[in-house]
């Protein structure tokens, strides 16, 4: 992150010099804020001029106004204040932030006339600028705009006025909880192969014991004692040794059953002897998309001490095509006792999901389990960018992660499982093949790992299209988007937590 926020909250503030951020919606005359940043209405003139009528994210900016005590007004349009849901505060936050980066402090006004922009928006918006303050550029040499001559970070003084600053302070500490969980993905998506393999992303996880989260970290011994012949297989190419790192949470009730998140890590993948084209093959760094927000996840529920028992368990290996790779053709016993046919290599983060799902329902017992992995390129033909795939065993749990994805705005959609697709993967030399095929790639994959979840209520998220390169926004100019932290908060927070 190249600018640091230092965000506070006020129900006043005494403007002088420095930016002045003031929001208008359709249905208003003037901007909050108004009457103490423009006293001379230089606003009326210059939105008659620009013909801003407060059109949803659209913005207007007056610099040096006259008469104003600060040197730079921007007005940000909310279009329909009272339609504003969470998301849209965190948009608006995410608008203001790419706005207030040259500047040394800022004062937001956002309590618009009409609505009661209380402590929940303020929190809102104030996450949306953290999120979209973020960048990558650990590894650039040149210095940007936001630093100084020496490289250090600049930091901006943001006080964002609100009449309930109790509320918006205390809820703001589990925004930052939130902010921390995304930027942490983000960073681990975002680093490059050479630097993050398997130990050092093991080593990543292992720092979350400062926020009282127990890690455990298995080797590639422990884990051939445990039979993970699927995993191992796909890690038996790499020079890298493979690892299993379990991470556990325990705020909740001492007897109470855990949720479980389990995460494909691939730190990277070439395909192995199924080797990928060229191009664009530089990506597959974001393959462990899923443990970045497993793990990501796991620091935001112990940063805002949530009040549940949550288990994280990422498999970490790296596919490569090297002598002792494994081969299409071989068979490998997964940690359940099954077998598997490997017709494709490529199709190797399944062989990872299937024995971490399978040790992590049989040593805990969990009320349910979810996976994410960027699994199939599939899903980006059903659905781009925009939304992740979801398939299920359970209608509730299937229905309950829905709703939190449109309230974050992660949004998936569920698509379908069923026994004439499970035939696409049987084998006629082991109990199953690693793929079906061309056809229906998405869900031959989610009706594979099914094999491995048992009767425990289960989810599948294919983050494919949504943790690595997908659409920018007002709160995401990141390749590595952090994808999933906010949609599993929302579900733990509303639904498991005691």
């Amino acid at each position: 992150m190249s600018v640091k926020f230092e965000i506070s909250f006020a129900k006043t503030v005494r403007l002088n010099g420095g930016l002045a951020i003031l929001l208008k919606d359709t249905d208003s005359e003037l901007p909050a804020g108004a009457a103490s940043a423009d006293p001379a209405n230089v606003f009326a003139k210059a939105a008659r001029i620009a013909r801003f009528i407060g059109k949803g994210l659209s913005s207007l900016d007056i610099v040096a106004p006259e008469g104003s005590p600060v040197d730079r007004i921007v007005i940000i349009g909310t279009g329909k204040a009272k339609e504003l849901n969470a998301h849209d505060w965190l948009k608006l936050g995410g608008a203001a932030a790419a706005r207030i980066r040259n500047v040394d402090k800022a004062a937001i006004f956002i309590d618009v006339p009409g609505t009661a922009a209380g402590g929940k928006a303020a929190a809102d918006f104030a996450l949306g600028i953290l999120l979209r303050a973020y960048s990558f550029d650990t590894y650039k040499t040149k210095k940007g705009d936001d630093e100084d001559k020496n490289g250090a970070q600049k930091s901006v003084k943001v006080t964002i006025v609100t009449p309930d600053v109790a509320a918006a302070k205390k809820l703001f500490a589990a925004s930052e909880a939130i902010a921390g969980g995304v930027i942490l993905a983000r960073d681990l998506v975002n680093e490059p192969p050479n630097i993050l393999g398997p130990v050092e992303f093991a080593a990543k996880a292992k720092a979350l014991e400062k926020l009282g989260v127990e890690v455990e970290i298995l080797t590639e011994r422990e884990m051939r004692r445990l039979g993970m012949g699927a995993l191992l297989g796909v890690a038996q190419g790499s020079v890298r040794p493979p690892r299993l790192v379990i991470m556990q949470w325990k705020g909740g009730k001492a007897k109470e059953k855990p949720v479980a998140f389990i995460g494909k890590g691939v730190v990277f993948d070439s395909g192995g002897i199924s080797i990928k084209p060229a191009a664009g093959m530089e990506d597959m760094k974001g393959d462990m998309g899923g443990a970045a927000a497993v793990t990501g996840l796991m620091h935001t529920l112990a940063a805002r001490g949530a009040k549940v028992n949550a288990i994280g368990v990422i498999g970490l290996v790296e596919n490569m095509p090297d002598g002792n790779a494994q081969r299409p053709g071989d068979i490998v016993t997964s940690m359940s006792g099954q077998t598997i046919e490997i017709i494709n290599t490529d199709a190797e983060g399944r062989l990872v999901l299937c024995d971490a799902l399978w040790y992590t329902n049989d040593r805990f017992k969990p009320q349910f389990m979810i996976n994410l992995a960027t699994l199939t390129g599939a899903i980006l033909v059903a659905l781009g960018n925009l939304q992740a795939g979801l398939f299920s065993n359970d209608d509730q749990l299937a229905n309950q992660l829905t709703a939190a994805g449109l309230v974050t705005n992660e949004r998936l959609w569920r698509m379908p499982l069923g026994k004439d697709y499970d035939k696409m993967i049987d084998s006629k030399f082991a109990d199953m093949k690693n793929t079906g095929g061309r056809y229906a790639g998405s869900i031959t994959a989610a009706q594979f790992i099914k094999r491995f979840v048992q009767e425990t209520p289960w989810a599948h998220l294919d983050i494919a299209g949504t943790a690595m390169g997908s659409a920018q926004d007002e709160i995401n100019q990141s390749w590595g988007s952090g994808f999933g932290v906010r949609l599993l908060d929302e579900l733990v927070r509303e639904n498991y937590e005691s």
